[in-house]
């Protein structure tokens, strides 16, 4: 049986199953690491190409003990909270791992976070530990803790009393400091000298089912959320992940994502250790130009994105002069992929079996992926099929299956979905329905082979003279003109339709591009009422972290240029 989904079980209906025939794993994160150790020690686990760090399994195991043992001795135990705040750097594997070893749970603080943005997550899960870089391109780090908690100025390090954050005790700092008021030093408690015997003692208590991970959601509206994942999510999710893409302990992946997000370090870190391959970081942030160096230098395999870096190193000025040669695989995902981008990935950087796949940081995160043996055509047009040991349906507004061929939101259960809400039970009840259903809020249409399509968010359909318009539909239409780099589209209130299209685009470095011209070029190949009648030229589009596209402050600035205010419905 195929590892990747199976067709509809009613053909009439929009509900997959996938195969349950290779087990679901049972060990912790811990266990995951440990197991790798003893089968992979002398190859290398990371490279961390800007930091100049190799480490063999071997010697990342002995790494992540040492800094264990030196959590431990600082009082951090089962349960506590442990920040991390950082760009991409060998202290955030290490502590990953570490946290792991002794039952802490690990919350990833989002690097782009500014102040307020930062208190409210280290408060609302209660953060015993912080370790953070000491800055990254405009952040700097320490100085923004020390606003949030003045109280460090005057306190002996690692008896923090804070007024702001009551749970917080220690900050740790990377980097080379060492005279930072009330902060520790990273490379101290990572030198201190492993206590095995302690440690395993810990890591037998732990349990599959524990919570040992918090990832905040970067949700449009409210406040962020802290989906809260187990070992059971992780370990399994980046299992299959990486089998979907058959990643070996010959492989060496690139991980140009950030390890904030559940693709650096689930499908990522966490896939690439199930394995025994070779996990490589070619700097603290994406840049094309070096990303492409690293996989050229590093020989890479495979390679991790979202959209916006592949278009970004495919556009590269230099792109011509990087031998690619070694790519077979990869995965694109993130965010819609445009098809265009997709074929150029295969063809022009030798990524003949790169994979799309699709979830949300909530089911750890992938629950739709294409297979490297999928036809060329559902490699490029749809997020494949569905994973192992995980169910989806999709239902319209009454909440009842939908034909397949319909669009209807996404739902899914399985192993992957999280434990909750960190201290939201009612956010979560939202979320999660009595039979165990995630909500995701994304609209899809499934085959009748089971292929999946994310058509857009429920939230931006547009109802457009009493159509129904597919945001991710005409992106795909506009990304077909040759000038155009990056393009989204969302809707606009309008007193006569109710809603009107509006497109940003971001032309390709050196082309040149009209808003007439690509309505012309639109309306020669859709629907009338599918055109856009706002086009933006931009430099570039807003953006989370990871790549996805912040509409809704698109679509608040569009607002404001054209004078607009929502109509009120009933």
């Amino acid at each position: 049986m195929s590892i990747y989904g199976l067709a509809p079980r009613n053909a009439a209906e929009s509900r997959v199953q996938g195969p349950a025939d290779r087990p679901l794993r049972q060990e912790t994160i811990a266990g995951l690491l440990a197991a790798a150790v003893a089968d992979h020690g002398e190859r290398e686990a990371l490279v961390f190409v800007e930091h100049g760090v190799r480490l063999t399994y071997a010697e990342f195991g002995a790494a992540v003990d040492r800094l264990a043992t030196g959590l431990l001795n600082l009082g951090i135990s089962r349960g506590d909270r442990v920040g991390i705040w950082s760009p991409n750097r060998p202290e955030w594997v290490l502590t990953q791992f570490a946290t792991v070893r002794i039952g802490a749970i690990l919350v990833n603080v989002n690097p782009a976070y500014r102040v307020g943005e930062l208190e409210y997550a280290l408060r609302h899960v209660g953060v015993r530990c912080l370790i953070l870089a000491e800055s990254f391109k405009k952040s700097n780090y320490v100085s923004m803790i020390q606003h949030v908690a003045p109280e460090l100025m005057f306190s002996a390090p690692g008896a923090l009393m804070a007024a702001n954050l009551p749970d917080l005790r220690i900050v740790v700092r990377m980097g080379d400091s060492r005279s930072t008021p009330g902060i520790l030093n990273f490379a101290e408690i990572a030198d201190t000298p492993a206590d095995p015997a302690r440690l395993d003692a810990i890591t037998r208590t732990l349990h599959r089912d524990d919570a040992i991970n918090i990832q905040f959601t970067s949700g449009t509206t409210g406040l962020p959320k802290g989906a809260t994942l187990s070992h059971m999510n992780l370990v399994n999710n980046g299992h299959f992940v990486t089998a979907t893409i058959a990643l070996g302990p010959e492989d060496r992946l690139c991980i140009p994502v950030p390890l904030y997000h559940c693709f650096g370090m689930g499908m990522g870190v966490l896939g690439c250790v199930s394995k025994g391959a070779t996990m490589v970081f070619p700097g603290e942030g994406f840049d094309p130009d070096v990303t492409l160096n690293a996989v050229a230098d590093e020989r890479c395999t495979a390679l991790y994105g979202v959209p916006t870096m592949f278009s970004a190193m495919l556009d590269s000025a230099g792109f011509a002069h990087h031998d690619l040669s070694s790519l077979r695989t990869g995965i694109m995902a993130g965010s819609p992929c445009p098809i265009e981008v997709m074929k150029r990935v295969q063809r022009d950087m030798n990524m003949r079996e790169v994979t799309i796949a699709y979830g949300m940081t909530e089911t750890a995160p992938v629950s739709f992926q294409s297979h490297i043996d999928d036809p060329l055509d559902k490699r490029v047009t749809t997020v494949g099929r569905i994973h192992p040991h995980v169910e989806v349906r999709l239902v319209d507004g009454e909440g009842h299956t939908v034909p397949v061929g319909m669009p209807g939101e996404l739902l899914t259960r399985g192993y992957s979905v999280m434990k909750g809400y960190w201290g939201e039970p009612a956010r979560t009840a939202e979320a999660i329905d009595a039979d165990g259903w995630m909500h995701t809020g994304d609209l899809a249409t499934l085959d009748a082979e089971g292929y999946c399509n994310i058509v857009g968010r429920v939230k931006d359909m547009l109802i457009r003279g009493g159509e129904n318009i597919y945001p991710r539909e005409v992106e795909e239409y506009l990304f077909q003109h040759p000038a155009v780099q990056l393009v989204q589209v969302f809707g606009v209130p309008d007193e006569r339709y109710g809603e009107e299209v509006c497109a940003w685009v971001v032309p390709k470095p050196g082309a040149s591009l009209c808003a007439d011209e690509l309505r012309e070029f639109a309306a020669a190949r859709m629907a009338h009422f599918k055109v856009p009648r706002y086009v933006r030229i931009k430099d570039e589009l807003p953006t989370t972290v990871t790549g996805k596209a912040q509409k809704f402050i698109m679509r608040k600035a569009m607002m404001e240029e054209l004078g607009l205010s929502e109509a009120s419905t009933a």
